[in-house]
């Protein structure tokens, strides 16, 4: 039934024949009393009243030599917006019902394509606004073109986040719903973040503290960002640590295997090692490496696994040094 509907409104509009001059000079123009007499059954309304009222929508807003704005023209503008709004809303439906029909459900690229077709059904709602109001967009630009290199010279961090944002949508490297770990040059430690929300010229991020950030998306095309949630899901991590000088190395090395090994969130198919890092001032400097799920609250992991190495240290009288300075008192050599 719905192609029937379909081919019987393209048989007609395929009847319909308009040449691009009439299409060029469209506009929207409020109905005459005439229109309102050809209805049959109305009654018709008083010439006074009606030509008021057709008076106060012809009301010129804005009357310059170039273009003129009347009452009739907002709301034909607002009715525009309106109806784009309406437009989105249905699209957004159809979106949300299609990807989530799925059994591979990705509210990422969801929440891409929703995107972008918000922007086409604005640029669409824009350009048909100017149209009703009788300005040339070419015109528009043409005369504009100054100004415009200025403001692009003023705003082109703006533009450049603006542009990022598209590749961020396009490309998907960086998702919806994906951890990453954003650095800052070597300045301060890197940001463990959830993307939250891509918009146009910035990106929501929440951090393990809960708080949320607005960054520039340029910080997302140009920084160094590694998304835990690309490629494997396992990941290596370790935990350091000093044990005294003189101590039993082959006992720490079981200990600290065994402290991994009891946490339910390490692999057991991958292997943890003890890798000896350097021979540090207060005692032998050690690392334990693991290998876990990408997961949000990996601090917290390592926290529960330190708990059980000092557990174990304790119950083993394994002592881990801490900074101590000797001062010898003396008389001065001559």
């Amino acid at each position: 039934m719905l192609n029937s509907l379909l081919s019987f409104v393209l048989s007609f509009l395929g009847k319909l024949s308009f040449s691009n001059q009439q299409f060029s000079n469209f506009r929207f123009q409020p109905l005459s009393q005439e229109s309102f007499n050809q209805v049959p059954g109305m009654p018709a309304p008083s010439t006074e009243d009606t030509s008021s009222f057709f008076d106060f929508l012809d009301f010129k807003l804005i009357d310059t030599d170039k273009f003129d704005v009347s009452l009739y023209d907002i709301i034909a503008l607002v009715f525009i917006f309106i109806m784009a709004k309406m437009i989105l809303k249905i699209v957004k439906i159809n979106i949300r019902r299609k990807f989530r029909s799925k059994e591979d459900y990705n509210k990422a690229t969801e929440f891409v394509y929703i995107q972008i077709a918000k922007y086409i059904i604005y640029l669409f709602a824009i350009i048909t606004a100017l149209k009703a109001v009788d300005i040339d967009i070419t015109i528009l630009l043409t005369g504009s073109a100054a100004l415009l290199v200025g403001i692009g010279l003023g705003l082109q961090d703006v533009f450049k986040d603006m542009f990022s944002g598209l590749v961020l949508l396009f490309e998907g490297n960086v998702r919806v719903g994906d951890i990453v770990e954003i650095s800052n040059g070597g300045k301060t430690e890197p940001i463990v973040a959830k993307i939250l929300k891509i918009n146009v010229r910035t990106t929501q991020i929440e951090t393990r503290e809960g708080n949320v950030l607005i960054i520039p998306n340029a910080k997302l095309t140009q920084e160094y960002v590694e998304n835990w949630s690309h490629g494997s899901e396992l990941s290596r991590f370790r935990i350091t640590l000093t044990v005294e000088y003189g101590c039993d190395t082959e006992m720490i090395i079981r200990l600290l295997k065994q402290a991994a090994y009891a946490h339910p969130k390490v692999r057991k198919t991958h292997p943890v090692d003890v890798r000896l890092s350097h021979f540090g001032n207060n005692g032998l400097d050690l690392e334990l490496i693991f290998w876990a799920d990408q997961s949000w609250d990996i601090n917290n992991y390592k926290s529960e696994i330190r708990f059980e190495i000092d557990r174990l240290f304790r119950e083993h009288k394994v002592a881990i040094p801490f900074p101590q300075t000797t001062v010898h008192m003396g008389n001065p050599a001559h």
